[in-house]
């Protein structure tokens, strides 16, 4: 058993839950082997998980567990819990809306909060031309989204998605996904008119920005024609597919060449956005301007919420009654959104993202100078991640990662693994975690990878 302690400064959930890492008995203990047990018993096998636990209480940056184990959280229940869990501006805001109604239908009876999260996204996203947003419950459903909106405002059916590129598990969502298990194998057919062009992926293909654009674009008017394509959809920093960091210049190609031909440039910021990277969008980073933006994840705290914002003539190009659902746009999540929102803007987020970042970075590279299992550390902000590979020959090397990743979490600390090869260790801590916290993570990571 090992324990550190830490005050952040960014409001912690609460009950305020001691800052420290504890590890009282193996992990899972007995309480959560029964309750695995359970989970096993009522709950279909493709339901998996990565941490053997089951959790009775979060915040700041520990997860705690039905045995009294205190994870460090290295995950944040993937980018969601930004904010920190159970953020107390979050809890009041959606324990006050609870009290007044949950429930209407926005399609049905309009209400103000969805307007108000439509305002806020419309001023934080990148670029200053006119925009409208309209909500949804999940990262997926806000791309498929995004696809029809595109679809019926150009007229075209193609869509270009790029490998590695992670955007979703429903049978559109899935066409786009690069990653066949465990997303899609066993699940097609899957929706067509989807076509892949290769990624910028630096640490293994070594071609410029401008390079990797061009036989991205080369391949696109070859195998498709852009009179045919409706929308070009790209995550600024893939997720999923192993946090990869696109070269210098081939975003901006992409978004001038799809411009240049009536493309609609989707940005998938479903993982990257508010705050995530060090920047409130990854667009921001790389000085692209979206025609349209997905977001999900940290907008609402844990809370399930979506959106997709855009162009005004591209997003009223719908029909009305086209665009909607039953739930998209909850009055409860739309609370807890504006309370996120401000935290982000107000709580010094973005900052403290960029502090996460720069302590990751320097703390792996560290291990990596030493450990030439690690091919490379990357990514932006608290979006980080560690790519192993067989020393000799740069392979990927999937079963150090789950080795180490299981060795972690073993030890009292969450990390995710990704990858389109599974060799990826991807770092997201909530920005409510403190140094001293996040430091004690990295010391249980090195002794693994030197364990392993």
């Amino acid at each position: 058993m090992s324990t550190t302690t830490s005050t952040p400064t960014i409001p912690l959930g609460g009950p305020t839950l001691p800052q420290e890492r504890r590890v009282v008995t193996a992990i899972p203990g007995p309480r959560s082997e029964e309750l695995l047990a359970r989970k096993a018993a009522a709950v279909p096998a493709g339901v998996g998980h990565t941490a053997p636990i089951h959790a009775v209480a979060a915040g700041g940056g520990v997860v705690v567990d039905a045995d009294g184990n205190s994870l460090i959280d290295l995950g944040s229940g993937i980018a969601v819990t930004s904010v920190g869990n159970a953020h107390p501006a979050v809890v009041a805001a959606v324990q006050a809306q609870v009290a007044q109604f949950t429930h209407t239908c926005f399609m049905i009876s309009p209400y103000e909060s969805y307007v108000a999260v439509a305002e806020a996204l419309n001023r934080l996203t990148p670029g200053d031309h006119e925009k409208k947003t309209a909500l949804f419950n999940s990262g997926a459903e806000a791309v498929e989204n995004a696809v029809k909106i595109a679809r019926k405002a150009t007229g075209r059916q193609a869509v270009v998605a790029f490998d590695h590129g992670y955007h979703g598990r429903t049978n559109l969502t899935m066409a786009l996904t690069a990653k066949s298990m465990p997303y899609k194998s066993g699940f097609g057919p899957f929706a067509p008119e989807v076509y892949r062009a290769p990624l910028s992926y630096p640490f293994r293909d070594g071609l410029s920005g401008p390079d990797a654009a061009a036989r991205a674009i080369s391949q696109i008017e070859k195998q498709i024609g852009a009179d045919n394509l409706a929308a070009v959809i790209i995550e600024p920093i893939q997720g999923e597919g192993g946090f990869i960091v696109p070269a210098d210049g081939f975003l901006p190609a992409v978004a001038d060449w799809c411009r240049e031909n009536g493309v609609v440039f989707i940005a998938d910021e479903v993982q990257t956005g508010f705050a995530r990277t060090g920047a409130m969008f990854a667009s921001e980073h790389f000085g692209i301007v979206p025609d349209l933006i997905t977001t999900a994840k940290g907008i609402a705290a844990g809370l399930p919420l979506a959106a997709v914002t855009g162009r005004a003539d591209l997003m009223d190009a719908s029909h009305p009654g086209g665009l909607g659902g039953t739930y998209g746009g909850n009055p409860v999540a739309c609370a807890a959104a504006l309370a996120a929102i401000d935290a982000f803007e107000n709580d010094g987020l973005i900052e403290r993202a960029q502090q996460i970042g720069a302590r990751l970075t320097a703390r792996l590279n560290a291990m990596r100078e030493s450990d030439p299992r690690i091919g490379e550390v990357r990514g932006l902000g608290a979006m980080i991640a560690a790519e192993f590979v067989d020393p000799a020959t740069g392979a990927p090397d999937a079963a150090l990662t789950s080795a180490i990743a299981k060795a972690c979490i073993a030890e009292g600390v969450i990390v995710l693994t990704c990858g389109t090869y599974g060799n990826v260790i991807r770092f997201l801590p909530p920005l409510s975690i403190g140094d001293e916290l996040l430091d004690d993570g990295l010391d249980v990571i090195a002794a693994a990878l030197g364990r392993v």
